[in-house]
């Protein structure tokens, strides 16, 4: 039977590094390839020996294919084509591929310039990975090579973020990368049809979360903001460059309007002016609100929030700032958080999920007393707050997505393993379907069962239809009877009297004989008379007839009597029947 392997080099039962490998028909596929954020040694990067020992990935991958921007889906991409070595194609869409490099070259000077990393990526090596990259359409069928066939769907999160379905001829998978099921105040809610693939491999970060309702979470948001401005304090809020900073500029730009505020509001990134301009340049990828605004005013220029120097980090007064990267591990957004720390009427606002490892992860936890670089410790004495915004879906959400995809089994990955094993029992028991949850480097084989695309004649329909009885259920498999016939690599199910036309054949007629002996003293009309009388008792369901040249027919089958020429008292039964047969018993799915 044929089958299909999954394999986390990660992201498999853990957060960050998110790199997954998916065996199908015979082809080989990278799912992202993405960066750690809570390791600064080999573990930051996925372990791609596992694919080959040496040599180069090249003959191994038949493509590469990135969900979003995001480093933990993305940062290992220039280390793994231009450093182990991949020339094959990198699909992403086209608002991944405009801001991908943006965010890895970022990424490099903090890592290289300014933490003076050696054995990473160059600049040169990030502009000569992003050659290599074929962008993707929504809703577009791609065909990376005669069998392989891969198509993009809409999955909110951040923007260009994509899910995709793998096809190689009836076998499939969908990957979700990151996904959200809830439209927020600058992009949609996931989408995709219902493709019922082999496995869909779904990320799993809130797992075991139902989060309450966007409204009051927004309206909490704003209320600890403006609290913390009226008693003098500072506000970090830690973001990354795209997506959540939008979301929240977004909502605190009307909340300063409506309630005429004069605390400043600074963004903290050289980015934001390109994130803005990415977000105008594909403004389709946006929900609807803001494409119907976006005639009249651009969403993402702001009057209230303004360009941050890291001068006015001393300044005296409160201030909102938002600061990248979004989970405190390093940049911007740590060195402000260390100034502000020892001041009990500042508050740090966590808007998203935070890795093991991080700062944001360690202060989340209560952890008051950092050790930081050069063994120096840090007190924190500023307000510790966590609010959602997450761009992820919650146990609910996932649910909602298996119910649109109607998969035949269900792998997680992008989540901790506690939570993983929660959801896979919720998953199990509402779906009955297999759910999986392999570790990192640990392979998932699943045997599918191929179904075989058949087209039936209209004929037969019509003729099925119009045998009477209830109308078919459109959700429950039914039997059609009919002759099977190969044209050109394709099957269609016909009756019998248009499959002889269509291949040019003549009908024959096939019968069969046999002898049966009894004795009985009586006549042979008599025989056959009572034999008439006996048959037309038991078999009361039958059209049996008794006809004048001394024959008895049940259906096809002719009964004769004849004396033995030895012994008149033996009779000899002469039983004829024609050969009937299903030549094809297929199942008409319903729909």
């Amino acid at each position: 039977m044929p089958e299909i392997k999954v394999t986390p080099l990660g992201a498999g039962q853990d957060v960050g590094r998110s790199c997954i490998l998916v065996s199908i028909g015979g082809k080989n596929i990278m799912l992202d390839c993405g960066m750690h954020m809570g390791y600064n040694d080999d573990r930051r990067f996925p372990d791609f020996s596992y694919i080959t020992q040496n040599g180069r990935l090249t003959d191994f991958l038949d493509c590469v294919i990135i969900s979003h921007f995001h480093l933990d889906h993305c940062g290992a991409l220039p280390y793994m084509s231009e450093m182990v070595g991949y020339d094959g194609p990198i699909y992403m869409t086209h608002p991944t591929k405009a801001i991908c490099p943006i965010l890895l070259e970022d990424f490099r000077k903090i890592t290289v310039d300014k933490k003076g990393e050696t054995n990473f990526f160059t600049s040169q090596m990030i502009k000569d990975c992003m050659k290599k990259v074929i962008p993707l359409n929504l809703h577009q069928t791609v065909q990376v090579d005669d069998e392989l066939e891969i198509k993009a769907y809409y999955a909110g999160h951040v923007l260009g973020a994509a899910m995709v379905h793998i096809k190689v001829g009836s076998e499939s998978v969908v990957y979700t990368g990151d996904y959200n099921m809830t439209p927020d105040r600058h992009l949609g809610a996931a989408w995709i049809d219902k493709c019922r693939p082999d496995i869909l491999i779904s990320e799993s970060t809130y797992a075991t979360t139902i989060r309450d309702s966007k409204r009051c979470r927004e309206r909490d948001f704003l209320k600890k903001v403006h609290e913390s401005i009226e008693r003098g304090g500072k506000v970090l809020i830690p973001v990354f460059a795209l997506g959540r900073a939008q979301e929240l500029c977004i909502l605190l730009e009307t909340f300063w309007e409506r309630m005429n505020l004069k605390a400043p509001i600074y963004f903290s990134t050289g980015l934001t002016e390109k994130a803005n301009h990415y977000y105008k340049l594909f403004i389709t990828w946006t929900n609807q609100k803001i494409r119907k605004t976006f005639v009249q005013r651009n969403m993402f220029e702001f009057k209230h929030i303004k360009a941050f120097d890291r001068s006015y980090a001393d300044n005296p007064g409160p201030m909102v700032v938002f600061a990248t990267p979004g989970m405190l591990h390093a940049g911007q957004s740590l060195q402000i958080f260390k100034k502000w720390a020892g001041n009990e009427k500042n508050m740090v606002i966590m808007p998203g999920y935070c890795v093991q490892g991080t700062i944001g992860h360690k202060i989340l936890n209560g952890q008051r007393k950092l050790e930081m670089e050069g063994r120096a410790t840090l007190d924190v004495k500023l307000q510790v707050e966590y609010m959602s915004f997450s761009a992820h879906a919650d146990a609910k959400g996932i649910m909602q997505l298996i119910r649109m995809a109607e998969p035949r089994n269900m792998l997680l990955v992008h989540g901790e393993a506690v939570k993983m094993e929660f959801l896979k029992g919720k998953i199990e028991q509402e779906f009955s379907i297999d759910c999986y949850m392999p570790a990192n480097g640990e392979t998932t084989t699943v045997t599918t069962n191929p179904s075989v695309p058949v087209d039936i004649s209209l004929n037969l329909l019509k003729r099925e239809m119009g045998l009477g009885g209830p109308l078919p259920d459109p959700k429950k498999p039914r039997t059609m009877h009919g002759t099977l016939i190969m044209k050109e690599n394709s099957l269609k199910l016909v009756s019998s009297e248009q499959a002889l036309k269509e291949l040019g054949l003549n009908e024959h007629q096939l019968r069969f004989t046999c002898h049966v002996q009894l004795q009985d003293p009586h006549s042979d009309a008599d025989t056959l008379h009572r034999i008439y009388t006996h048959l037309k008792s038991v078999l009361k369901g039958y059209t049996i007839q008794h006809l004048p040249d001394g024959t008895v027919i049940v259906e096809s089958i002719v009964i004769k009597v004849s004396s033995s020429a030895e012994d008149s008292n033996t009779k000899v039964l002469l039983l004829s029947w024609s050969y009937q047969t299903l030549i094809y018993n297929g199942l008409l799915p319903g729909g």
